[in-house]
């Protein structure tokens, strides 16, 4: 059973959390406003302790600072905020009192327990990543989303249904109709929260960027090959699929030009997964 009473009073912060990340795409220039508040409750809440605010502070500054940098200088900065993501998305900074809404549940009898938490420290690569490279969402970019041909939409929705079938084909997960009552916010977790960080980290950062220096293929490839990598806990077998997975994000970002369309392709990819196939794996493969 999910008990709702979690959420009493902490969940404000994620409220707060999730407006942050919707005005991204709404209006970006009121984010950090928006963010002010979220930290301001999570501080008064005791779920961020003042090494976690000096942590957030210190990463979104070298990453704004790093317009103004050039040569050997910018590239310190990048690296520097890449090592302040990376600590990020695995949980290395002190100062974090991530909520714990599921505590190994199952959500059928053929599915591995799995639990999860409300995470307050992985959503913070989203701001420190767009400062970085404030292109990643440009009013172009916003307001003028590229026109995707018939070809290009049949090859996305292919990849899309033919993914979980190769992943059921490799016994990874198996078909399991699944409606927790704890999917709402599973879905709110995973939309803006897990999808939003990973897009802007793997598409909105590196394929960006690879593709800049190089072309857009090579930013494709390098970028889903990392993603499939950060999945190693799956094992190989999921670290494939998941770089596959990567790839139908990677093109579905350059094909619209829009990050949010491969944020939510990739929402709709896990949530499809929840739903209709074993969570996060198939009991025999655990």
């Amino acid at each position: 059973m999910f008990d709702v009473s979690l959420l009493i009073p902490d969940g404000i912060i994620w409220l707060l959390l999730a407006c942050s990340v919707i005005s991204i795409f709404i209006n970006p220039k009121y984010w950090p406003y928006a963010l002010s508040i979220t930290l301001t409750s999570a501080f008064l809440l005791e779920r961020l302790t003042l090494i976690g605010v000096l942590a957030i502070v210190i990463g979104l500054g070298v990453a704004a600072f790093s317009n103004k940098l050039t040569g050997k200088w910018l590239v310190t900065a990048h690296c520097a905020v890449l090592v302040w993501v990376t600590a990020l998305v695995l949980h290395l900074i002190p100062g974090f009192d991530n909520l714990q809404i599921l505590d190994n549940v199952i959500t059928g009898p053929d599915s591995i327990p799995f639990t999860m938490y409300l995470n307050l420290d992985k959503p913070m690569v989203i701001f420190g990543l767009l400062l970085l490279v404030p292109t990643m969402l440009t009013p172009k970019e916003l307001e003028q989303p590229r026109k995707i041909t018939l070809f290009k939409l049949i090859v996305l929705v292919s990849l899309f249904v033919l993914l979980p079938a190769l992943a059921t084909m490799l016994t990874l997960v198996r078909p399991e109709l699944s409606l927790p009552e704890w999917l709402w916010v599973f879905a709110l977790n995973n939309l803006l929260f897990t999808c939003v960080a990973e897009e802007a980290l793997f598409r909105g950062y590196i394929q960006k960027l690879l593709t800049q220096r190089f072309n857009h293929w090579i930013g494709i490839m390098i970028a889903s090959i990392l993603f499939g990598l950060a999945h190693f806990a799956g094992g190989p077998l999921f670290i494939l699929i998941a770089g596959c997975a990567g790839a139908l994000y990677g093109l579905t970002y350059y094909w619209t030009g829009r990050l949010s369309m491969a944020i939510s392709v990739h929402f709709g990819f896990n949530l499809i997964h929840l739903i209709f196939f074993t969570y996060p794996l198939a009991a025999s493969v655990s």
